[in-house]
């Protein structure tokens, strides 16, 4: 079990409430998909990935980016059972959709600095820490299940 400090619950807790998902999910995946063009392999029902604007401009990608950091709530609001709150999310990345689980670590190096940006000078070293720790066990906790 991660053992979280008060400043680490009121950080990760206070970064959610400020993002914009609408806009930070969006660009967290396009700029995975740019950014690691191997994981585009996932969303080949998406149509058009062949270069960074199309990928920006792709309704379905827009979407799924909105649909991730969703489910990072479900992390936010149990942050001391990461674990079995993804647990059936895990299966289905790997058993289903076969997914690398090295592939959530890049997606949580993308929304790191997505969050980055935006929150500038905000984003100190310590909030940064707290931020990295949270998106290290939600990673862990999806990529257990993987065999």
């Amino acid at each position: 079990m991660v053992e979280w400090t008060d400043f680490e619950r009121a950080t990760i807790k206070d970064i959610f409430s400020k993002i914009e998902y609408d806009v930070v999910g969006p660009a967290t995946l396009a700029r995975c998909l740019v950014v690691y063009p191997w994981t585009q392999r996932y969303f080949g029902k998406f149509g058009n990935l062949y270069n960074a604007a199309g990928i920006a401009e792709n309704a379905m990608v827009s979407k799924h980016g909105i649909t991730i950091l969703h489910g990072l709530d479900r992390a936010v609001k149990n942050m001391d059972d990461i674990k079995n709150t993804y647990a059936e999310l895990s299966v289905l990345h790997s058993e289903k959709l076969h997914v690398d689980p090295d592939n959530f670590k890049l997606l949580a190096d993308c929304l790191t600095i997505v969050v980055a940006a935006r929150f500038g000078n905000g984003f100190t070293g310590e909030v940064q820490a707290a931020f990295q720790k949270f998106m290290a066990v939600v990673v862990s906790s999806l990529g257990k299940q993987y065999h």
